[in-house]
């Protein structure tokens, strides 16, 4: 089902994520935008899942039960989500302890840590449905593996990013670096546990070395410090205080 996807051709950028991001040679322009004060900002990530107590032990093992939160879901759902939680790492031997952790755990690759024009990293596909890119910018370690994360990164696969930046925007989200339409940045504060980005859902599911399709729910819900909201790819955002 799943297959591994060598680098393409061109220059290339590298994101927080491990994201290949178009270089000049293919984007005529970055447009910087930011904002003094933001209004929404991201206050939690959680996964709707089938078995809450299988997802806990799991997540558990992986290392990252403290960065997301669990809910029970029967919805329908099948073939890709559409998005991705990104862990940064400092380096190779990290990505490779984290992955490894999750295939023990009983997760699937998806596709296999190697090196890249950006650096090195691999992604797993969660027992409960969820795919999980672990990268870093580090082609070499500096030192041995750790199980600490540098950054989570939630990054939504939309069919049209600047609408969905724009949409954003408009509900108090900050945006900060945007390359053309193929993918986009939002500023986090300092409370926030995650980084938000967009990404072309086509371009995503290939990063991720898996088919595009996909149809049902997303399972996963952006718990925000706004009103409520349903974003036009369908992403659920609810407001949630604490």
């Amino acid at each position: 089902m799943y297959r591994s996807l060598g680098n393409g051709e061109g220059s290339h950028r590298t994101n927080r994520s491990g994201i290949e991001k178009p270089g000049p040679s293919r984007l005529p322009s970055i447009e910087i935008m930011t904002t003094t004060n933001a209004t929404t900002s991201i206050t939690s990530v959680t996964l709707e899942v089938a078995d809450v107590d299988a997802a806990r032990r799991f997540y558990k093992a992986f290392g990252v039960d403290s960065y997301i939160r669990l809910r029970e879901s029967a919805e329908n759902t099948s073939g890709f989500r559409g998005f991705t939680l990104a862990l940064t790492v400092s380096g190779p031997a990290t990505v490779d302890a984290f992955l490894d952790a999750a295939v023990d755990a009983g997760a699937e690759v998806t596709k296999p840590a190697a090196k890249s024009l950006w650096g090195y990293g691999g992604a797993v596909q969660a027992p409960d449905g969820t795919i999980w890119k672990v990268a870093t910018s580090a082609k070499k370690d500096t030192g041995p593996a750790t199980r600490n994360i540098d950054e989570f990164v939630l990054l939504l696969g939309v069919d049209d990013v600047k609408a969905t930046k724009k949409f954003y925007v408009e509900r108090g989200l900050v945006a900060g670096r945007s390359f053309g339409g193929k993918y986009a940045e939002f500023t986090s504060e300092a409370s926030s546990p995650v980084t938000l980005a967009l990404y072309k859902r086509r371009a995503l599911a290939k990063d991720l070395g898996i088919p595009v399709d996909g149809t049902g729910s997303h399972r996963i819900v952006i718990g925000c410090t706004a009103e409520g909201f349903v974003d036009p790819d369908g992403y659920v955002w609810e407001a949630v205080v604490g």
